[in-house]
Order: structure tokens, then sequence, then C-alpha cells
């Protein structure tokens, strides 16, 4: 009788034991699955109701971005600050290349001046959840830890994308899923610092949600030779930055 109860209560102990396994290996999985989903997806999903977006007013039109203040917190307290202070009012987007991106934040209009709100530099703020995709809001440096007020938006779509580009992705070690993903959205994958060959990259702190059609317009100005970066790169033209308005997403 005794054996018989025992074995009962193994058997029970068992069964309850596979039972807490299957449930924690299927919470386990969905979490994985979710989280694995969120990597790929967040940056170019939409804001969320209530989060703070800049809606950056040009000479050529609006663009909206969202910012991403977990992984580069001084970097959008940075550009919010700056952009409540006016700093950026007048400026022009100083350095333009066609299928990479548009650059502006320099007071002097040449790419060779602009500090942080904290004075001189600020130090990179890198995550590797977050990619050079086309509409990337990153900050432009000149090397390790020289963050200042100069940005750049990604403008390079998915038409510029060739398999040569593919190819040396691959060669870079990246992923088959992010290859992908460049692939479909456009982007410049050699500012990501975990695959700069420079070894250094850009802090990403935003992601334009609105406006690529004006940021593809600033895109496709007409340029003359820049002295600073000596190359076919300053619009003839001024475009000029009116006033970056910080607001916060209403919803569709």
């Amino acid at each position: 009788m005794w054996y018989n109860l025992l074995c009962l209560f193994k058997g029970g102990v068992e069964f309850v034991l596979k039972k807490v396994l299957l449930i924690s290996l299927t919470i386990l999985f969905i979490f994985v699955f979710v989280s694995c989903g969120k990597s790929k997806t967040f940056q170019t999903d939409p804001p969320k109701p209530g989060e703070q977006i800049a809606i950056i007013h040009t000479s050529m039109g609006d663009i909206t971005v969202k910012f991403f203040p977990k992984s580069a917190p001084k970097a959008v307290e940075n550009f919010i600050t700056h952009a409540k202070n006016g700093y950026f009012d007048g400026m022009i987007f100083h350095r333009v290349y066609e299928n990479f991106m548009i650059q502006s934040g320099c007071p002097n209009g040449d790419g060779t001046g602009g500090e942080s709100i904290w004075g001189g530099y600020f130090e990179d703020e890198f995550d590797k959840n977050l990619h050079h995709f086309s509409g990337a809001l990153s900050m432009a440096n000149h090397g390790p830890d020289t963050n200042g007020s100069q940005f750049f938006i990604v403008q390079s779509g998915p038409e510029v994308m060739t398999e040569d580009i593919r190819k040396r992705m691959e060669n870079w070690g990246m992923k088959k899923d992010l290859i992908d993903r460049y692939m479909e959205l456009g982007g410049a994958p050699h500012l990501d610092h975990e695959y700069a060959p420079s070894g250094q990259g850009h802090v990403i702190f935003g992601q334009v949600v609105e406006g690529m059609d004006v940021v593809e317009a600033i895109g496709k100005v007409r340029v003359i030779y820049n002295e600073v970066y000596q190359e076919r790169s300053k619009p003839k033209d001024d475009v000029v930055i009116l006033s970056v308005e910080i607001t916060t997403y209403k919803g569709e």
C-alpha cells in the first residue's frame, strides 16, 4: 500500500513538474519572440501618442522625427534643448549628399562649428539595436566622443542598395535579418558603430516619421564645391531651418 502511494505521489510530482516546465518554456519562447520582433522593428515604428517629437520646419517643408531617449539620452536632451532655445533657427543644411545624407546644426554654416548644451562635446551613446536606415537622425562627429550640435538625416533609399553593398555587409559579419532590413529600407550601414570600417560610427538618436519626401527633395538640390569637405556637397541655394518645434505625438 505504501509503495503504491509513493508511486502515485511520485507520478503526481513528475506530472506537475512537466507542466511547470512546459509553461516556463512557452513563456520563454513568447518573451524571446516578442523581444526579437521589437529589436527589429521599433526603430521605424510610429511614435506612441504622448511621445515627444520634433517638427523641423525648413524652407522646403516639414520633417517630423521621433526620439530614442532610452538609447541616447544625452543626444536627445541636447537636440531638444537646443531646439527649445532656438539654436537651430536660421541655420542652413551646409552639407547635402544625394543618396547619402543631409547635414545641419552648424552655426558657422560650413561644418566647422557647434557645441553641445553643456559646452564643447559629449560622449558617444551607441545602441546596437539602432541602425542607419533611411530616415535615421544621427550625430555628426569628427572622431570618438566629439558630439556637439551638428546632426544629419540619412537619405539613402532601397534603390541604392546594390548587391555589392550586400556582400560588404556579409563580409562585415552582419546578420542576415539585418542585411535584409537594410536592403528593404535603404540606409548607410557603414555608419553603424558595430560595422563602421573606421571603427567609429555615429550616435543615432531619432528617426523620421513624416516628411521623408522633404528629406529626399533636399537631397536632390543643386550643389557646388564645398571647401571644408573638399567635395560637391554645399547647396547652391540655401536650404534653411526656420525653426524646430518640440511637441507631443497626437496619434492618427
